[in-house]
């Protein structure tokens, strides 16, 4: 961290392993990820390094960015512009530690992870809440390591998966896919709720009053790279595909929200399942990025819980649902319908007494493999969803076929 900090032009260069081999400039540290984080209005998360690096230097990082007295770390930071000290809230201690994070077992990470959270002090009124690298799929023997040894001392511990509709040596094209891709990649993004559940059973007999958070920092679609690209640096297009991931990943983290307390998805800009893709000075907004903006209703809100009676698409669930209740009394109903070939009809019981008008928008396409481009970035947006209609006691829609829906009642 201390590479990324003061003037740009004495910041030190390295070679960037991890990132197709390239020159690492630094030209974005710390300040500037708290600039951008300001812009966007939301909560910075930095992960400090435990795989490499040393207690005093993630010790010194906090320091650094919350102590509003004198210490050569906060004089520091006021040198390089910054005179008080930011408001971190999410620090993660390690990352993939039974990787590319130090390739160890989870006994060594757990006593590393007690070592290390030791000194991630609370300075001022800045309160820290930690995470600990966790595992990812259904790698549940770390998770009940984790737990047992440390679970006291963690206020997070964080969970990975990918859905990968291939092979890790051949994950498959992001656009140019069949309709049995579509499937398995349906299927595959199921798994998250088998998987936050089985995790979460562990974490239970442990923590069963649910004060450690399961934080799925990294999740989303991974295929292989567009041709022509640097392959470690991950572009991959974007698609109707995604945008089912992203509600069917959505929709299972909004109904596990006792325990699901954050998640990431993993990038946000030209890299695996991004909101946005660029070229140069252009930028599109990515069907991802439309179910993201259609899915931030369930933000403050309740969870509301439902009881779902769905057909079957082959052996998979055809609609994948969850509801919350907003701060007027709203209720927002969001749905997937995972069927690239056949329409759903929707029949809700509700409470007439309190709703007696819908709104509906939706996410869909002639082609399950459209996607935006620059030079036609609409292909994929928002519209209206019609025919939506409350007779009774009773909602009724009618979902087409590979769409993502949010339903509003009034």
């Amino acid at each position: 961290w201390k590479d990324g900090i003061g003037p740009r032009q004495t910041r030190k260069k390295h070679v960037n392993n991890y990132w197709g081999g390239i020159v690492e400039n630094n030209h974005f540290g710390t300040h500037e990820f708290f600039d951008l984080c300001e812009q966007l209005e939301t909560e910075p998360y930095i992960c400090g390094n435990v795989g490499s690096s040393t207690v005093h230097e993630m010790q010194q990082w906090i320091e650094y960015m919350t102590f509003a007295g004198e210490s050569p770390m906060a004089d520091w930071r006021r040198e390089n512009g910054q005179d008080e000290p930011w408001k971190l809230k999410y620090f993660g201690i390690g990352n993939e530690n039974w990787g590319c994070g130090g390739t160890m077992h989870p006994e060594y990470y757990a006593d590393l992870y007690l070592r290390f959270q030791t000194y991630i002090h609370n300075y001022n009124d800045n309160e820290i809440y930690k995470i600990a690298s966790g595992y990812y799929d259904d790698k549940y023997n770390w998770t009940d390591v984790m737990m047992d040894r440390a679970g006291e001392y963690i206020d997070g511990l964080s969970l990975h998966y990918y859905t990968v509709p291939g092979s890790w040596e051949n994950k498959g094209s992001a656009v140019n896919f069949t309709s049995d891709e579509w499937f398995i990649t349906m299927k595959k993004a199921l798994y998250m709720d088998k998987y936050i559940t089985g995790h979460s059973t562990i974490m239970d007999k442990y923590d069963p009053e649910k004060k450690v958070g399961l934080i799925i920092d990294e999740w989303g679609t991974w295929y292989n790279v567009e041709d022509g690209t640097n392959p470690r640096f991950l572009f991959q297009q974007n698609t109707m595909r995604d945008a089912l991931v992203a509600g069917i990943n959505l929709n299972i983290f909004n109904n596990h929200c006792d325990r699901v307390k954050m998640a990431n998805i993993a990038q946000l800009i030209n890299v695996l399942q991004a909101l946005i893709l660029t070229k140069g000075e252009k930028l599109i907004l990515t069907p991802t990025y439309h179910v993201f903006d259609m899915y931030k209703v369930h933000q403050d809100a309740t969870m509301v819980p439902t009881i779902l009676e769905t057909n079957q698409y082959k052996t998979i669930p055809q609609l994948s649902v969850s509801a919350s209740r907003n701060v007027k009394g709203q209720i927002n109903i969001t749905i997937c319908n995972l069927d690239p070939d056949n329409s759903a009809d929707i029949e809700c019981n509700i409470n007439v007494k309190m709703y007696n008008r819908v709104e509906a928008e939706v996410l869909t396409s002639v082609e399950i493999n459209d996607h935006n481009t620059i030079d036609n970035p609409d292909c994929v947006k928002l519209t209206k969803l019609e025919g939506v209609s409350i007779n009774g006691d009773k909602l009724q829609v009618k979902l087409p076929p590979a769409s993502v829906s949010l339903l509003t009642l009034e």
